[in-house]
């Protein structure tokens, strides 16, 4: 499956920019004419792996399913079945996942189809959720980018996701095995919210990243700032968009479900969703803080560049100004007139001191312009430009 991740750009060649842009931005349409409910599984999809965890307050058991049809018998018990589909290339798979849990052909759409706009959706029997996971990248700047799909139904919640070598339930998992916390008293509603919880903080720790890099870029767009400093800038403020866009709808997505509720979460989970709800709004915040810092940071790049070239030119008149009545002296003695001719051609010519005295005139004027600069204090930022 087309990864889709963030990562460096080069702004000199607009068509990888261009091609990158689609990838984050971008959600999937369907091509004019397909029909409603049809599956794109694409080439390089990761095959489907079912992972079924069935639990209670006494005990847990944990299992990998190979048919569809073995989770049929924990969907009607008194536990809660968690059954996660990690992969989306299996499309036979998928397809009589479908059937197990009747799920509707729009919602199978929607679920295998990625990425979706995050959402909620009501089916009375089922309630679907669509959200947005972003990882930290294990080496290097950036993050990844997924989406998981929740089916809550009375007795269970089915989870699809792109990818199985990464996600952010593990503490959920671990909860579940350990029995920590009141998850496994209570029902499938409480684990689409930890889960859903656990999604929405999945964000702080890219948003430290970034937060730390922006602080970097501040101190480098003040002190020398590059072009290379330019690009990381224009980077830093796509990803954060990326961003902007996954968690914007996720949050109206968790308010939607806190106000207009459903039959299958209780009013005392509906509690927990606020809590979520809140983190959500804190992620916005954060986001459009270091948008703005990341904006501001391209304002000052722009000033410190000019005050540079400000530097650099005030240099360049200085140094003009020292040699331009040097220049001049030299221009006029390089006309050798004929002294022979007339005593007002140039006597100096002939004068038996008069190369050194030419000289000793012209140091004297460029030490006077020295001194005259420096005491403006025109000089003052010379030793920054040199050392830049």
């Amino acid at each position: 499956m087309r990864e889709r991740n963030i990562h460096d750009l080069e702004l000199v060649v607009p068509s990888q920019a261009e091609d990158e842009e689609e990838d984050l931005f971008d959600y999937f349409y369907d091509k004019p004419g397909t029909l409603p409910g049809t599956l794109i599984i694409e080439e390089d999809a990761t095959p489907s792996k079912i992972v079924l965890i069935d639990y209670n307050e006494s005990n847990a058991t944990r299992l990998q399913v190979a048919n569809p049809e073995d989770c049929a018998r924990y969907l009607d018990t008194e536990s809660v079945s968690w059954v996660d589909v990690q992969g989306l290339g299996s499309e036979d798979i998928l397809k009589r996942l479908g059937k197990v849990f009747d799920l509707h052909p729009l919602v199978l759409e929607d679920v295998v189809n990625v990425p979706q706009r995050p959402k909620v959706e009501d089916y009375d029997d089922q309630l679907v959720i669509i959200a947005q996971m972003v990882m930290l990248k294990e080496k290097g700047d950036g993050f990844w980018i997924e989406q998981v799909s929740f089916v809550l139904g009375k007795h269970y919640l089915l989870t699809v996701q792109e990818e199985p070598q990464r996600d952010c339930f593990g503490p959920v998992r671990d909860r579940i095995r350990n029995n920590k916390g009141i998850v496994r008293k209570a029902g499938p509603d409480y684990l689409a919210y930890a889960l859903l919880d656990a999604v929405i903080d999945g964000f702080f720790p890219v948003l430290e990243d970034y937060g730390e890099r922006i602080e970097a870029l501040e101190n480098e767009v003040m002190l020398n700032p590059t072009r290379h400093t330019l690009e990381k800038i224009y980077q830093v403020r796509r990803e954060l968009l990326a961003l902007r866009r996954s968690i914007w709808p996720q949050r109206d997505a968790i308010n939607t479900l806190i106000r207009a509720g459903s039959n299958l979460m209780r009013p005392d989970v509906s509690i927990y969703l606020r809590d979520c709800y809140d983190h959500a709004v804190q992620v916005m915040d954060m986001v459009e803080t270091y948008r703005e810092l990341a904006s501001g940071l391209m304002d000052v790049y722009l000033s410190s560049v000019s005050n540079k070239m400000n530097e650099i030119m005030k240099f360049l008149t200085v140094m003009s100004s020292i040699f331009i009545p040097l220049t001049f002296i030299a221009g006029i003695y390089g006309m050798n007139f004929n002294t022979e001719k007339s005593p007002l051609n140039m006597p100096e010519l002939n004068w038996y001191w008069g190369y050194p005295l030419c000289l000793a005139t012209m140091a004297a004027i460029a030490a006077a312009l020295c001194l005259f600069f420096w005491r403006r204090g025109w000089f003052q930022n010379f030793y920054t430009i040199k050392n830049d």
